[in-house]
């Protein structure tokens, strides 16, 4: 029976209303990163503040980098625990908070306190939302999803740099409290909103909570029919995986490290070498950098804003492309362009001649398109893509970490580094876009049309030789194609299709419906217990994690047509 889903909503419109939504998490993060760059030059905010140095702006900008990364190596394992949508909620919260410390700031350790409580907020919102909607979207356009939450976060930095602009003409402290305060009304919008989008359906079965499971799944899949076999096809597929990854033991740092040191050095060195290309010098210091051209004070932050529509415009193109072409060809090309750009930066602004004003404008702004397109959005895609479900919480916090660890870096370094050796500045951060060419060259792999769970084939470090119900209906065996696994026995038995394998109950629960809605019960009675004992048999041990809920996980959907 199909039902009404959430306010209406279900399939692909429930989809994209909750993906776009979600990224009101990453708006925070862009707009937070945004908004001191024009707060920072502005007369009121260094008067109040007696004229702080360039040590002191670093350190107040990148401090907030401090918060984020301490949130982000935690909130893998607070979201295994407490869900996607109660993390986002709490990160929301705590992110309030800190705008409203920065908005009605006394002093500069004020300040900072806020910064750094909103970086708690940031750094949560930062890490679990890309697993969220990693775990709604179905294969197919799951780059697009990404590339889309992406532009949410430059919408924020735009919105802010733009807030600043206009905020500039008041001759009061409140050209730079409003902008602050802004912030806040953003984390409580989201905070509101995460009470009424649905939980991760992967997060649910791998809870246990196997009726709503079915629900949301079906409100995603199935337009909220419960019955729909494609629906039910994906609960089966989702339910099976749990339980296999289940059977693979203890999910430690070590055991990460030792059997995924590719898949892991690939996730982190993606987002740090984002932060070494250089955005973060025009993200946070662009009135700087515009200054360092020729123009200056309400011009400098004008050319900020529309450097950020420019910006923008160039994270919409990889909607499109980033399913057909891959993600390789787009890092790829990037970085040269990035490297190019910069280059011309600082030897326009070395030369100091009568263009050297208009060119600079016109460089920066190739630069940011370039990363926009590129290093930008895919950094952010390919975790959730090439983690596989027993160490994803984990491996997304060491590389969102990754990221704010080096994000504080260059926010730190940036002011003192622009005093101290001036043009050249720029070229450091081309040499990182040649060594970020040089890497993605030899070491990344195209994961662009591979289903998740055929990632392990595509790294060659498969650790789960038993295959899901979608690999059975299509091989006849749960063996995978291509497993390092013996088709033999211990007993020299074939192991495939004729072997012995009973019958496996994974099927949905039942649920009455009344009156159109879905009446669950306040704990599934799942069929783990069955099914279980016979899974550890078949691997031959159980190594723990079967009697605990399973962290973080991908959630990989079946079907990849578009309804």
């Amino acid at each position: 029976m199909p039902g009404a889903g959430i306010h209406g909503l279900t399939g692909k419109a429930l989809i994209y209303f909750t993906s776009i939504f979600v990224s009101l998490g990453v708006f925070l993060f862009g707009y937070d990163q945004g908004v001191m760059s024009g707060i920072i030059t502005g007369p009121f905010f260094r008067d109040y503040f007696n004229n702080p140095s360039k040590a002191e702006i670093g350190t107040m900008v990148a401090i907030l980098e401090i918060g984020a990364l301490i949130s982000s190596l935690v909130v893998g394992r607070v979201g295994d625990i407490i869900g996607r949508r109660r993390t986002i909620l709490y990160g929301s919260m705590i992110f309030f908070v800190g705008g409203a410390l920065q908005t009605f700031a006394a002093n500069m350790p004020m300040m900072m306190l806020g910064r750094i409580i909103a970086g708690l907020g940031v750094g949560s919102l930062s890490t679990i939302v890309p697993v969220y909607q990693s775990e709604i979207s179905p294969p197919h356009n799951r780059g697009k999803l990404a590339c889309i939450e992406f532009s949410g976060n430059i919408i924020g930095y735009t919105t802010s740099v733009w807030v600043d602009y206009f905020c500039g003409f008041i001759e009061s402290d409140m050209s730079w409290r409003v902008p602050l305060l802004m912030q806040c009304v953003m984390g409580a919008l989201l905070g509101f909103g995460s009470l009424v989008i649905v939980e991760s359906p992967r997060w649910l079965l791998d809870n246990d909570h196997d009726e709503e499971g079915i629900v949301v799944i079906a409100n995603l899949y199935g337009g909220g029919d419960i019955h729909n076999p494609k629906a039910r096809e994906e609960y089966r597929e989702i339910k099976m995986n749990v339980l296999l990854q289940r059977m693979e033991g203890e999910r430690s740092y070590s055991e990460m490290f030792r059997r995924y040191k590719t898949r892991v050095f690939i996730a982190m060195s993606a987002q740090a070498l984002a932060q070494l290309n250089g955005i973060n010098v025009i993200s946070y210091y662009a009135p700087y950098v515009f200054e360092s051209g020729g123009w200056i004070g309400h011009d400098a932050v004008k050319m900020t804003g529309i450097n950020g529509i420019t910006y923008f415009l160039s994270t919409i193109p990889p909607w499109y492309i980033v399913d057909r072409w891959g993600r390789r060809v787009i890092l790829l090309t990037g970085a040269v362009a990035m490297a190019i750009s910069l280059s011309l930066v600082s030897y326009f602004i070395y030369l100091d001649i009568e263009a050297t004003k208009t060119l600079v404008v016109v460089f920066v702004m190739v630069y940011n398109a370039a990363f926009g397109y590129s290093w930008g959005p895919i950094p952010w895609l390919y975790p959730p893509e090439i983690l596989p479900l027993s160490i994803r919480s984990k491996g997304a916090s060491l590389s969102t970490a990754a990221n704010w660890a080096f994000n504080w870096l260059v926010g730190e370094m940036t002011p003192i580094l622009q005093e101290w050796i001036k043009w050249r500045l720029y070229l450091v951060h081309a040499f990182f876009c040649v060594v970020s060419f040089v890497v993605v060259y030899f070491i990344y792999p195209e994961t662009c049309g591979v289903r998740l769970e055929d990632m392990d084939s595509l790294f060659g470090d498969a650790s789960t030789a038993v295959g899901t119900p979608g690999v059975r209906s299509e091989t006849g065996s749960l063996v995978r194609a291509g497993s390092p696994v013996p088709s033999l026995d211990l007993r020299g038995r074939p192991l495939g299709s004729d072997a012995n394998i009973p019958p496996m109950d994974i099927d949905p629960p039942v649920i009455n419906i009344i009156d159109g809605k879905p009446q669950l019960r306040s704990e599934s009675q799942s069929s783990r217990g069955r099914v279980g004992e016979w899974l550890t048999r078949m691997v031959g041990q159980n190594r723990g994690g079967s009697s605990s809920p399973a962290g973080g996980g991908r959630y990989a959907p079946l079907d990849q047509r578009d309804d």
